[in-house]
């Protein structure tokens, strides 16, 4: 929901400008930053960063040190706040500033007409051309104050500016060269609370040096879990040495959100998602805090909303978009899967590997993986036992594809009906068998589990299990039934993977494409009801709601930490052409009520590879109490 406070629930809008410079015209540059930061904030930014020293230009040379230009960027500075006094956006600019009898390149942030204060650069560049210790001094190693207008305002690299309205959103400043220091003060501010770091620099275009920046910005935003914004010096710098293209890029965490193509006009503008990133900075244990406090904070206020516009809200955040990408991520979860397998099946000295097929998604992609685990250990198809446990509700065609996969992977299959078994077993605790209840569902499910176990004991093997991602954060399995195994290939593939898995697969294994495109377009079902017409009568998402939808809940909820209106709000924009409104928040209460309700039986869940960023093992990444009510969580909605 809006609060009304600039933040869409802990998106920030964020802008890198790099307005054409009119060298040494300071008054003609802060008339086109003006200009540049009202366009910004047009397009909804609450942080807009320019280049280095933008007020004057990078490339001065020894009119850095003449009065004359210091003087007209102070002035210039003035007016462009007093241009901007209407706006609450946090702005920095950058401008050569003397202090104390020495001449710093710095950072001035202001926000409504008022100025926060200055940040000097800490390394200075000295090498390619530039010569910046010849006009400017490092940084003081503490905060100093500085009289602007009368008025003390810090000055100092270690300054941090803060939302009144949201604290999360903390930014801290770097200046070009800063960036490509052996330790980058980013670092040290983002141990001091820092989620937002802009850059302010210029940097000359030469080959390579857009790939360079984007791998610097890339790697300090994922080493330090922050936001990092790089505005670069664009057209109207000297070219007397180097051409500088207006470069400008935003970094979330590792990804990149928005860039500005050298030479192209524009600027680079994204949300940020400030909350996420404080959660996963609570999250990691190799995050700490500074011990000693050194930085001071200057608040400013964001009082007016935003609306979430520049972010695309991905309706599968588990598969990437990319299909190579996505083939390469196919391939990396088959050979994690297949080793643990393959770890397991040699440590307990397994000779057979037991697996129950049914000719649904689950169970195929388990058995592709139990073959590749046994041909790492040198063994054969025979090694593996498939098994095949028709029942009241097998339907004619899950059964033959069930066959048809074993066969052609050349596994030992064995079918066993379990129809009588099932009527037995009713009868045994005086169930009418006509009633097709969760009794009867449940009993063959156990029933199945039984025999798979029994198997494994017969031939010294171990049952592989087939449950997935999806299935477990919604508790869609037989509590000792189809729960069980002794180790769960599946359990850290959502469904919606587990789909590409087998395209992937279907795609590079001709010899299997057949049966696996079969098998995809069979709907998803644990066939414990009667078939109607020879056809499956049971479709899990008639029952539970699209998977996609669920798997994108489970991963704004775990993996982001989201509250449940703001899960609901995403998934409305993600899903805006597939599924209406009422549609979304019901499956979304139906999501949380599952969830909630069946962490009993990820409390008892088998060992099995984690292979993503989001996994339910009470072992590791997820700790919850199996008698939490979602009361509270669905209140919300």
């Amino acid at each position: 929901m809006d609060k009304g406070n600039g933040i869409f629930e802990g998106f920030v809008t964020v802008a890198a400008i790099a307005p054409e410079v009119k060298l040494g015209d300071c008054e003609q540059n802060g008339v086109r930053l003006a200009e540049a930061v009202s366009a910004a904030e047009a397009a909804g930014a609450k942080l807009i960063c320019s280049p280095e020293l933008s007020i004057t230009g990078y490339t001065g040379g020894d009119l850095f040190l003449q009065d004359a230009l210091l003087d007209d960027a102070l002035a210039a500075l003035r007016k462009l706040m007093e241009a901007t006094k209407g706006s609450d956006a946090l702005v920095f600019v950058g401008l050569p500033v003397r202090h104390m009898g020495k001449v710093y390149n710095a950072a001035a942030a202001f926000s409504g007409g008022k100025l926060l204060g200055f940040v000097p650069k800490t390394w200075l560049s000295n090498h390619g051309g530039a010569s910046e210790s010849r006009y400017f001094t490092s940084a003081p190693s503490d905060v100093e104050e500085y009289i602007f207008d009368g008025k003390p305002v810090h000055f100092g690299a270690d300054l941090l500016f803060q939302c009144s309205e949201f604290q999360d959103f903390t930014v801290a400043v770097e200046i070009g060269e800063d960036l490509w220091a052996t330790l980058p003060p980013s670092t040290r501010h983002a141990r001091s609370g820092a989620t937002v770091v802009v850059n302010l620099s210029a940097t000359g275009e030469v080959i390579g040096a857009g790939d360079d920046r984007r791998l610097y910005i890339q790697s300090q935003s994922r080493r330090a879990v922050c936001a990092y914004i790089y505005a670069d010096a664009a057209y109207g710098e000297s070219t007397g040495d180097m051409v500088f293209s207006g470069h400008s890029l935003v970094y979330e965490n590792g990804k990149a959100l928005a860039e500005r193509a050298p030479f192209e006009s524009g600027f680079a503008i994204a949300d940020i998602d400030v909350a996420s990133l404080a959660r996963d900075r609570r999250y990691l244990s190799t995050f700490s805090r500074i011990a000693k406090q050194t930085h001071r904070t200057e608040m400013f206020s964001q009082p007016q909303s935003c609306g979430l516009k520049n972010r695309l809200i991905d309706p599968h955040p588990f598969v990437p978009d990319d299909g190579k990408e996505c083939a390469a991520r196919c391939e990396e979860i088959l050979q994690i899967q297949s080793s643990g397998l393959m770890r397991r099946l040699d440590h307990v000295k397994a000779s057979k590997a037991v697996i129950g097929v049914s000719g649904g998604l689950d169970s195929t992609i388990a058995l592709l993986v139990t073959a590749r685990a046994m041909h790492i250990l040198g063994k054969s198809g025979d090694d593996i036992l498939a098994v095949s446990m028709p029942g009241p509700g097998t339907s004619p065609s899950t059964r033959a594809s069930a066959k048809q996969l074993s066969n052609t992977l050349g596994v030992n299959f064995r079918e066993i009906e379990i129809g009588d078994s099932v009527r037995q077993h009713l009868q045994d605790i005086s169930h009418p068998e006509e009633e097709h209840d969760t009794v009867f569902e449940n009993a063959q499910a156990r029933i199945r589990t039984l025999i798979l176990m029994d198997i494994a004991n017969k031939y010294g093997g171990i049952v592989v299990g087939t449950g997935d991602l999806s299935e477990l954060a919604l508790g869609w399995a037989t509590y000792n039934g189809d729960q069980m195994s002794m180790y769960g290939v599946n359990s850290g593939v959502p469904k919606t993977l587990i789909r590409h898995i087998l395209m992937h697969i279907a795609e590079t294994e001709p010899a299997l494409s057949g049966v696996l495109r079969a098998i995809l377009d069979t709907p998803a079902s644990p066939e414990l009801l009667p078939p109607e017409s020879g056809h499956i009568s049971q479709k899990t998402e008639e029952l539970l709601g699209s998977y996609e939808l669920h798997d994108f809940f489970l991963y704004h909820s775990v993996r982001k930490g989201r509250t449940p209106a703001l899960v609901y709000k995403l998934a409305v924009r993600a899903f805006a052409d597939q599924y209406d409104e009422d549609r979304i928040l019901t499956a979304l209460q139906l999501f949380y009520r599952r969830f909630f309700a069946n962490q009993f039986k990820r409390s008892a869940l088998p060992d099995g590879p984690k292979t993503g960023s989001v996994s339910l093992s009470p072992r590791t990444d997820w700790h919850m109490p199996s008698d939490v009510a979602s009361d509270a969580w669905l209140r919300t909605l």
